[in-house]
């Protein structure tokens, strides 16, 4: 069956066709079997109702209408096999019609895959992946490079420590400069000692005329 299957996949775009063209077939097939089997029921309701009316009058015609009845029971049975079995190979193509619409769908993407992919293998790809990490570095490096000071070199760290040092001292000193300036408590009453005003310091020319006025007063 699986052979038979393949076939039909690996076949003509032809049976593709041929395949709905068959469903579209059985459809119809059993569209006409329900019909019938219409036609029968009513037959059948018919002769029924045929032989009640005559089972006491005339048990002949009762007779014959109950075995045109049971032949048309038969029939029905017969059609209802029927009916079965086209169901059954209607559902059988579509899952195959299915299965190979799925089948050269898979196909197709495993083609385009398979382009994609050329002639690539893990080799290939480890190979590559190794040269962008060796470039990555070589151009972690030149931006280093790039970004690093031009013509001059490193501080020492004995250089940068002993500047530390020296900057430290000079904040020190700075402080204790301030705290020389800070002014001393003085008690509140020596403070209203220093308050009083002080003499003014005559000028000059006022204690010469002063001793001038005194001698011509003599």
């Amino acid at each position: 069956m699986m052979s038979s299957f393949m076939s039909y996949f690996g076949g003509r775009r032809d049976n593709k066709q041929a395949a709905r063209d068959a469903i579209v077939g059985l459809r119809q097939q059993l569209q006409m079997i329900e019909k019938k089997e219409e036609y029968l029921q009513k037959k059948i309701d018919e002769e029924l109702k045929k032989a009640k009316a005559n089972a006491v009058s005339n048990k002949a015609v009762a007779t014959q209408a109950l075995r045109r009845k049971k032949a048309s029971e038969a029939e029905v049975d017969r059609l209802a096999g029927q009916r079965l079995q086209l169901e059954m190979q209607i559902n059988t193509l579509e899952s195959a019609n299915l299965n190979a619409e799925t089948m050269q769908a898979l196909k197709k993407a495993s083609d385009v895959l398979s382009g994609i992919h050329g002639y690539m293998t893990m080799d290939k790809v480890d190979a590559t992946l190794s040269k962008i990490a060796e470039q990555r570095e070589i151009a972690t490096e030149i931006a280093d490079a790039i970004s690093g000071p031009i013509g001059a070199e490193v501080a020492d760290e004995d250089e940068l420590k002993a500047e530390l040092e020296q900057l430290e001292q000079e904040h020190l000193d700075e402080r204790l400069a301030g705290a020389e300036h800070v002014p001393v408590h003085v008690p509140a009453g020596a403070r209203r000692v220093e308050e009083r005003p002080r003499p003014a310091i005559e000028d000059d020319e006022d204690a010469q005329l002063r001793e001038l006025q005194a001698a011509l007063a003599m």
